[in-house]
């Protein structure tokens, strides 16, 4: 059995807490739902630990670790904080960490029905999130380039899944923001990553943000991208409006960007229906769904 295959239950996650960090061994441990490069387990009612799964390098969390605490104080909405760190060992050769819990049902899972207060919630929250980063920070490697460098990926997920219907539309919304402006600021604090399954929802509206292993410097249209991934139809207008410093470019860039994603999880959504590891079945009519309010445009 490979380091990838390892089985992660209970029972391990509870022997290594007794192993590192005895003084929470005793608290109830339930397994969270989904979860690829890392799985989840909630630890007593505002702990969880956050197991390395099949992410090959243990940096996407280092750069929580390092970076979360310094984020957090200065957001709006909850997102996980470092409070115990598990280092590899015999029993469990990676990285592990304890966090703080974000209350919330995952929006993939939910919804929001309070457009207008979402879009409002996420734009604040980005406003405080896109100031210029450090320059210790994290650089984006895959993600975070210009469009333009990443039309390979765009045309995988586009070949794949991209409906014959709007396919001569998504392709123009693509070529737009391949065309727009480079982005000219400071390189800012990025997500990077931003849909249904790493934002969670209460009351009808986004109540927190997760997994901020893809952080970096660099481009805020990947988060921009967002005001359509993430939130109702016709709430995007409200959301740049909230946000304001989106000029035009930057909002053609994310728009592409957000074709590209819609594009992903309907692929995702599509590998799911196949059994294929990794899929997402519920994740294709979020993906399509998202691309509709794309080509409504802002």
């Amino acid at each position: 059995m490979t380091d990838t295959e390892i089985e992660i239950t209970a029972d391990l996650v509870r022997d290594l807490l007794q192993e590192q960090h005895p003084d929470l061994a005793g608290l109830a441990i339930r397994e969270v739902a989904g979860g690829w490069g890392n799985q989840m387990w909630r630890l007593g009612d505002e702990l969880a630990v956050r197991m390395q799964r099949m992410d090959p390098t243990p940096e996407l969390q280092l750069n929580e670790r390092r970076w979360l605490p310094v984020l957090a104080p200065l957001l709006p909405l909850p997102v996980p904080t470092p409070v115990r760190f598990g280092e590899p060992s015999e029993r469990f050769p990676k990285h592990w960490t304890v966090m703080t819990w974000v209350p919330g049902e995952p929006l993939d899972h939910g919804s929001i029905s309070r457009g207008a207060h979402a879009a409002d919630t996420l734009a604040g929250f980005l406003q405080a999130l896109h100031v210029e980063a450090p320059a210790e920070a994290p650089i984006a490697t895959g993600r975070g380039a210009h469009p333009r460098n990443c039309t390979d990926a765009f045309e995988n997920f586009f070949q794949a899944v991209a409906p014959d219907d709007i396919a001569a539309d998504v392709r123009a919304v693509w070529d737009d923001a391949v065309a727009a402006q480079t982005w000219e600021g400071p390189p800012v604090w990025v997500h990077g990553d931003l849909h249904p399954a790493n934002v969670v929802v209460s009351d009808g509206t986004l109540s927190g943000i997760v997994d901020f292993g893809d952080m970096f410097a660099g481009d805020p249209a990947w988060d921009l991208a967002a005001a359509w991934v993430l939130l109702p139809a016709g709430t995007a207008s409200r959301f740049f409006d909230m946000y304001a410093h989106a000029d035009e470019a930057a909002i053609r860039r994310a728009r592409g960007l957000a074709a590209m994603k819609s594009l992903f999880l309907m692929l995702m959504g599509q590998n799911g229906d196949r059994g294929l590891p990794g899929g997402k079945p519920h994740w294709g009519p979020a993906g399509r769904a998202a691309l509709d309010r794309v080509l409504k445009g802002v």
